[in-house]
């Protein structure tokens, strides 16, 4: 997965994913009786045996202002001692050192630094390119075994619930190098956030089409929807980096059939990249034409995803781009003393009249778990991982205690968080069922946690449901997902396979070139600069990894998806 900002959009993110359905349990192990703090008894399979005496593993972290702020209102927990801390160091024997923590750009150059020295810690999340640069250097351990015999049927099953597409990413030389933290290509999805109150004040309809999207935002730019009698408002919102989950461009050029993040086929059935592909152009001419037009923030390619969210929580935004934790962000729109009555509501994205419309989807597993060579327990990434599940998901999961606590995502403090990659549609489904008959007492956990939720905002007024059913009601982000899967109208990456050789050394110099160009497009350059990017794409190594991700596709044979 591509690395996106490291500020509100990708923390904000973490923070309203916690919350899931139960996704299975455990079977055919030896359990072991602990006892819990609160007395209980919970049994725990034998592949989280515990440690005599403890060991101590060292982590680094990065951190972040939500992260610091949740600490903040939990009394008597910090980074380093905390229920998860303590819970891993009580069930397995495992004491969690960090020996530094940094927050955003801080944190991916520090630790760019020290692992290019060596100087990295015992357990270590890396990405891609720094797992191939690692395990070429010979600095990490060969897991194959480890996850073999360590890995409970809970987290094999839950790790490889979209296939082996993220093992063999890690797996280098026939060798497994890291293990995923996998996660699920639907969580991508995007979705069209627009505020409500403006489209009732002009008297609009939502907008079915891109060419009534356009009509839509020239008129949130100029008939002043909030009623200032300023000129001071915008019908789309951007970053400065085009693929932000939230307030990023991908939704809105897949309207003109263009995917510029992922591998498509072609028409004699090869990859290739969407990037590159006359449809990009197309929108980013119109894009262009947004821009000239103040449709868009004239200083959006200056702000990252924290800085032009700030003109959303200002009022001066219609409509924007985002996956279905987008309505906690949005949150905030509703939470300023303002006596006005701001409505957001998700829609189903849009293509150009005639077009067929599809969503792109990426390939979700970004981050991997690598050991120190030479560690002497290099199995403990996968214990942590196999506690943190169980407790979670498991048959006696703990849900609001250790993932989802009063709305707090206490789950951000696990050095580790893997998670089912389908929990969060599953939970919408579980509701969705049983508001059909009427009947929730089948509701368990998360699901139940948050219809209760979203209840106390229909009957209470409670302001902090407003979000739970913005992503979860009946006309919620995953009630458009569920539509989206329904029609066939999920179009995933192509290409799971791992880094190949030529990206180690050229997919980010390529990922910056393309960002670069369309930004300039974006910005007024001619769009003629799109042809001169598509040949120094090609040129720069973007055939060569073209050639090396079509030998993958032929030797793996992926089904159709």
């Amino acid at each position: 997965m591509y690395k996106r900002c490291l500020d509100i959009t990708r923390w904000t993110f973490i923070l309203f994913l916690a919350v899931s359905i139960p996704a299975g349990h455990t079977e055919g192990n030896t359990k072991q009786h602990h006892p819990q703090q609160d007395g209980q008894q919970i049994q725990l399979p034998a592949t989280l045996e515990r440690y005599s005496p403890p060991i101590v593993v060292s982590f680094v972290r990065e951190t972040g202002d939500d992260l610091e702020r949740m600490i903040s209102q939990l009394p008597g927990e910090t980074i380093l001692d905390n229920r998860w801390t303590r819970l891993y160091e009580k069930e397995l024997g495992i004491q969690i050192h960090y020996d530094w923590t940094a927050k955003g750009d801080v944190y991916n150059q520090k630790l760019g630094v020290s692992l290019a020295a060596g100087r990295f810690p015992d357990v270590v999340k890396v990405n891609p390119y720094q797992l191939r640069q690692l395990s070429n250097a010979g600095m990490i351990e060969d897991l194959t075994h480890v996850y073999q015999e360590y890995a409970s049927p809970l987290t094999k099953s839950i790790l490889e619930a979209e296939g082996r597409g993220a093992f063999d990413a890690a797996t280098i030389d026939g060798k497994l190098m890291a293990i995923p933290e996998s996660s699920s290509s639907i969580e991508t999805a995007q979705y069209l956030w627009i505020r409500t109150d403006w489209l009732e004040q002009l008297g609009l309809r939502p907008p079915e089409t891109i060419e009534e999207l356009l009509q839509v935002s020239k008129a949130f730019t100029e008939e002043d929807p909030d009623g200032n009698g300023e000129h001071d408002t915008y019908g789309l919102a951007l970053t400065n980096h085009l693929w932000d989950p939230v307030m990023g461009a991908a939704g809105f050029m897949s309207g003109y059939g263009a995917y510029p993040n992922i591998w498509v086929k072609d028409a004699e059935g090869n990859l290739t990249y969407g990037g590159i592909q006359p449809e990009v152009r197309e929108a980013l001419k119109v894009l262009q034409t947004l821009y000239r037009e103040g449709q868009l923030d004239p200083d959006f390619g200056y702000k990252s995803g924290n800085k032009a969210f700030r003109l959303v929580q200002d009022g001066k935004i219609g409509m924007l781009y985002g996956e279905q934790w987008t309505s906690f962000m949005l949150q905030s729109t509703r939470d300023k003393d303002t006596g006005i009555d701001v409505e957001w509501q998700a829609y189903p994205i849009v293509a150009k009249s005639y077009r067929s419309l599809f969503v792109p989807l990426r390939s979700n597993t970004g981050q991997y778990f690598a050991v120190k060579k030479g560690f002497s327990n290099p199995e403990v990434v996968v214990k942590l991982m196999n506690l943190h599940l169980d407790i979670n998901w498991g048959d006696q999961a703990q849900y609001e205690t250790y993932y989802n606590d009063d709305s707090r995502a206490v789950w951000m403090l696990s050095p580790v968080t893997p998670f089912p990659g389908n929990k969060n549609i599953d939970a919408y489904k579980q509701i969705r069922d049983a508001r059909s008959t009427g009947d929730f007492s089948a509701l368990q956990n998360e699901a139940l946690a948050i219809h209760k939720r979203i209840v106390a905002y229909e009957l209470e007024d409670v302001e902090s449901g407003w979000g739970w059913k913005q992503t979860y009601g009946p006309s919620g982000a995953f009630s458009i997902a569920d539509s989206y899967e329904k029609n066939g109208q999920l179009l995933y990456d192509q290409f799971t396979g791992g880094i190949t050789d030529t990206m180690v050394d050229r997919q980010i110099i390529l990922r910056d070139l393309q960002l670069e160009a369309y930004m300039n497009i974006i910005l007024g350059r001619s769009i003629d600069e799109f042809d001169q990017f598509v040949e120094n794409w090609r040129k720069l190594g973007g055939d060569q990894i073209t050639s090396e991700v079509n030998a993958w596709f032929r030797a793996s044979k992926p089904k159709e998806r």
